[in-house]
């Protein structure tokens, strides 16, 4: 029983959903809105980026702000991301010497805050996702950097929906202020000193005990659509709604379930349903990065780090799962299709069930996402399949650079793999940690 429908919805028309088949039209998309905005730009992402297309977005809401005084610019990134520079580089001020910069050069009214969910940024980060601009919400997994937005030929793929409807852009915008910008703990990121963390340790508590049990406000509106929509949030692994409705999502499968992850790690809960209801008969279709498409990967003519294993290690979870599940991957109803177009990277979310259930979301159906990071969703129940058309032309155009599995044997094995990759993971397996890292990415 799809346990939503005991909560109000918000109603749309398929005409106020757009969908945005690659990462060049979603950046020309916002920086459009941000151009043409009136009252409100609110983002929340992972992080935006000091590089040609962060600056550009950020410079294009400063530009904003300055044509409109009284248009509200915030941006919600996570604290600790926004403070450390790129992996394997050298440490610095990160981000937030960009937010500072502008700020003083521009003097006015953008904000750039950063929501601190953890103590360390490798037990939970800020992973909401969604930007409202006026009464439209631009709903993507992408973060704000040269590759998620294709500033030049590389590009990390993801899905990209303009949803035009100002309940569920005021909801979006309502919980941003009473749940983020409310707390003390959620500081600025573009002035100087910033404040440490240990500085407010009963706000952040206070802060994560709030987000534990929040929710996305229902709005009232007089708007009238066939699409029923809902906003979910999940936080922590107990009383996570979020969470819920994924599982839900994939216990409702009666004949397709089509999953969008680009990395290969499902928590332990959807694997059993998935199992379940394989063996029930239904058709199950994954769409995953090939490793050489994780944007962890590292080419083997390149210096070798440890964080290079990670595409390595995702590919023996999806061999072992795939052998385990060989039976139904020969009868048909397992179909697994690798992504991989030539440099570029693969970041896709997401959730269709039967054709008419359609989850856009950050949540990565991973134990990451499942029990560390905050994360969101909005779900659509499209009963009459107004939405089918434009789902499939994205989903084709996702598969034009796929290859279907017909075996685990397929995939490479650590005989295969560079040699520092091979003895890293081979250590982690003798030592018996390898399960213990799989649950934080």
């Amino acid at each position: 029983m799809d346990f939503w429908q005991k909560e109000p919805s918000f109603k749309l028309d398929s005409e106020q959903i757009s969908i945005l088949l690659d990462a060049s039209s979603y950046r020309a998309k916002l920086l459009s809105l941000i151009k043409n905005a009136k009252q409100r730009i609110v983002i929340t992402a992972l992080y935006l980026q000091d590089d040609e297309a962060g600056r550009e977005i950020l410079e294009a809401l400063h530009r904003a702000s300055n044509a409109n005084p009284e248009l509200r610019v915030d941006i919600l990134v996570d604290y600790h991301r926004a403070q450390r520079g790129l992996i394997g580089e050298a440490q610095s001020e990160g981000n937030a010497a960009l937010y500072l910069k502008l700020q003083q050069a521009h003097q006015n009214r953008v904000r750039v805050f950063g929501v601190p969910v953890k103590g360390k940024e490798v037990f939970g980060v800020l992973h909401l996702k969604g930007m409202v601009i006026d009464d439209t919400v631009l709903y993507s997994g992408a973060s704000l950097n040269n590759v998620y937005l294709q500033y030049e030929q590389r590009y990390r793929l993801d899905r990209y929906f303009t949803i035009a409807n100002q309940a569920l852009a005021d909801s979006f915008t309502q919980f941003v202020d009473d749940y983020l910008i409310a707390s003390s703990a959620v500081i600025r990121l573009d002035v100087r000193p910033i404040k440490k963390l240990a500085e407010c340790k009963s706000d952040h508590k206070a802060l994560m005990k709030s987000l534990k049990r929040a929710k996305y406000p229902y709005v009232t509106s007089s708007d009238e659509g066939s699409i029923d929509s809902f906003l979910f949030l999940g936080f922590g692994r107990r009383g996570n709604m979020l969470n819920r409705a994924i599982k839900n999502l994939f216990e409702l499968g009666e004949k397709e379930l089509v999953l969008y992850t680009p990395y290969f790690n499902f928590p332990a809960p959807l694997l059993r349903v998935l199992r379940k209801k394989l063996k029930q008969g239904l058709k199950v279709t994954i769409v995953v990065g090939d490793k050489t498409a994780n944007d962890f990967y590292i080419s083997p003519d390149k210096p070798f780090s440890k964080i290079g294993a990670l595409p390595y290690l995702y590919e023996t979870i999806l061999a072992k799962f795939l052998k385990l599940n060989d039976k139904f991957v020969q009868d048909g109803l397992l179909n697994v299709h690798l992504w991989r177009h030539d440099s570029n990277s693969f970041h896709l979310k997401g959730i269709s069930v039967d054709n008419r259930y359609q989850m856009m979301t950050g949540h990565n159906l991973n134990p990451r996402a499942w029990g560390l990071d905050i994360e969101n969703g909005i779900l659509f129940d499209d009963s009459q399949g107004l939405l089918t058309d434009v789902l499939e032309q994205e989903k084709q155009q996702i598969l034009t650079h796929c290859t279907k599995l017909n075996s685990y044997k397929e995939l490479q094995t650590m005989h295969n793999y560079p040699e520092p990759v091979a003895k890293l993971l081979g250590q982690a397996k003798r030592v018996k940690v390898d399960f213990i890292i799989k649950r934080f990415i």
